[in-house]
């Protein structure tokens, strides 16, 4: 299946493992946080689990619904000891200039991110192309948190776009799930650590291995034809 090149409107981005090198530093607060709280999670589990939204992350990592309190003291606990690493925090190679390779080509740039309000200022000055990005999500414009796909939609509408004129480009199997869920086709980065075969099996459309990888073969991607539009 392939997009009709005269209908590519804009793309959408994730963030944390797709644009910025953070997922693992994520982990480890996550890992850091279970530990405060006496739940011994191996970081290997977490890293999977790396791209649901933290209530998701939470009650997939301790197998149930977990109470409301211990919900709120892991999700606290890991923002403040991931906001120790925001200092340290950056893009990968190639993020700032492939925005910028579609913005010139008349792609709508949104970054469909549920990081924090705070969190995502840190992340946006780690990718320093805020002149190519269109429109940015947070957490707090959506209900649901990944693999539901409420913040897809929500940076679908703050660039008044539609779910078929639209490219999402991710890094974990939780943001392919999210995108299907709205018919949205993904291209899938393995530089957050979830592999080709794993993207791929997660119904990604397209994998490359970084943002570099990906702008050098632009023209070869989903998002190549809208230059032709």
């Amino acid at each position: 299946m392939t997009k009709d090149s005269r209908s590519l409107r804009g793309v959408l981005f994730d963030v944390d493992g797709t644009l910025v090198d953070s997922n693992y530093l994520h982990t480890v607060a996550w890992w850091q946080a279970f530990r405060r709280l006496d739940y011994d999670i191996p970081m290997a589990n977490i890293h999977r689990a790396i791209g649901m939204g933290g209530d998701k992350l939470i009650g997939h990592l301790l197998g149930g619904d977990p109470e409301p309190e211990v919900e709120e003291k892991l999700d606290s606990s890991h923002g403040a000891i991931f906001s120790t690493s925001w200092p340290a925090l950056r893009a990968f190679d190639g993020a700032a200039d492939l925005l910028r390779a579609c913005a010139s080509r008349d792609l709508a740039v949104v970054l469909a991110s549920s990081a924090s309000e705070p969190e995502l200022q840190a992340l946006r000055q780690a990718i320093d192309a805020d002149d190519a990005i269109t429109s940015a999500t947070s957490s707090s414009d959506a209900e649901e948190s990944k693999p539901a796909p409420d913040i897809l939609q929500a940076a679908l509408d703050s660039a008044e776009l539609e779910a078929g004129a639209t490219v999402f480009v991710g890094d974990s199997v939780w943001d392919v799930k999210s995108a299907a869920a709205l018919g949205i086709l993904t291209i899938g980065l393995t530089c957050g650590g979830t592999s080709e075969a794993e993207l791929r099996d997660a119904g990604a459309e397209q994998v490359f291995e970084s943002p570099r990888d990906l702008l050098e073969n632009l023209q070869d991607s989903l998002l190549g034809p809208a230059q032709r539009a």
